[in-house]
């Protein structure tokens, strides 16, 4: 079972046992537990769950750390003025391992049983009488001459 969560502006698609790499979360310290809400789950199955499926869904992930992410290296150059700078930047990234991706109870509810559709009333049996059509022909004794 997956999920696809939302964390630091970006979704990340994330299963149990997982450790991602985050935005910094400021202020969280190791061992802190924080739950988030997926965007979708797909289960073992292979079945995806989305929309009103997951009210009771949620992913779980315990911080284990912070540390500097990959180097990224800026360069300004303009020509002809002898003008050169370069510059690094590392930002900080908290890792986060997934302990737990639930669904809850709303997905057993989405698999109810459409009810069965009920008989329809059979028709009226026709008269035996030997009558008339219907009331269409009743006070029509000249063929519909006046």
């Amino acid at each position: 079972m997956y999920a696809v969560i939302r964390v630091g502006g970006k979704q990340q698609k994330v299963k149990q046992g997982d450790v991602i790499e985050t935005e910094f979360q400021k202020g969280e310290e190791p061992g802190k537990q924080l739950t988030f809400k997926p965007l979708l789950v797909v289960g073992d199955d292979g079945k995806p769950l989305h929309g009103k499926d997951l009210s009771g869904a949620k992913v779980v992930a315990k911080v284990v750390g912070e540390e500097k992410g990959e180097k990224v290296k800026v360069v300004k150059f303009r020509p002809k003025t002898r003008y050169t700078r370069r510059q690094g930047h590392r930002q900080m990234v908290s890792l986060l391992e997934i302990t737990d991706v639930s669904v809850g109870k709303r997905a057993a509810a989405a698999k109810k049983e459409t009810p069965e559709p009920k008989d329809k009333p059979e028709p009226a049996p026709a008269s035996t009488d030997g009558g008339d059509e219907g009331p269409a022909d009743e006070g029509v004794a000249d063929g519909g001459k006046e």
